[in-house]
């Protein structure tokens, strides 16, 4: 039924849930599971009439991406743990849902999983923005993981 499964992982606890159900589910239907980790490099809006020299973006670059790769890694120890086995992608793009959406399509992915809520941290809303945009976007079915 499913070749291919895409989980999203953020470090958040629901990713992690979403996480642990795609690996299941690749063991299950013997499908190929990638994870992925979305990350964009920060941007800081400065005046020129501040008169303060501009940061060190290579710097920040290079601790978020550092970062990155450790959430991703953590996402690919969850899948190890459950007995599965995946293959991890770190994506930079300033939209997670663009990303997510446009990489699934171009590997031709049969799911994507991912969890509720990630780590924007609006317990309020039923749905996270990640979650809604994949459900909206995808070109293949999403299963958001509680």
């Amino acid at each position: 039924m499913f070749g291919k499964i895409l989980v999203a992982y953020d470090g958040s606890n629901d990713a992690a849930k979403a996480t642990r159900l795609a690996a299941s589910l690749s063991t299950t239907f013997d499908a190929r599971l990638i994870l992925v980790h979305v990350f964009s490099s920060p941007t800081i809006a400065l005046s020129a009439a501040s008169g303060m020299p501009g940061p060190d973006y290579g710097e920040m670059e290079v601790a978020a991406k550092e970062a990155a790769e450790k959430v991703l890694s953590r996402g690919l120890q969850l899948i190890t743990d459950s007995g599965a086995r995946a293959t991890g992608e770190l994506i930079e793009a300033p939209s997670v849902v663009e990303a997510i959406v446009n990489y699934a399509e171009n590997q031709k992915v049969d799911l994507i999983v991912v969890g509720t809520r990630g780590m924007t941290g609006f317990k309020k809303l039923i749905l996270g923005s990640v979650s809604t945009g994949l459900i909206s976007h995808a070109h293949c079915a999403v299963l958001v993981a509680r």
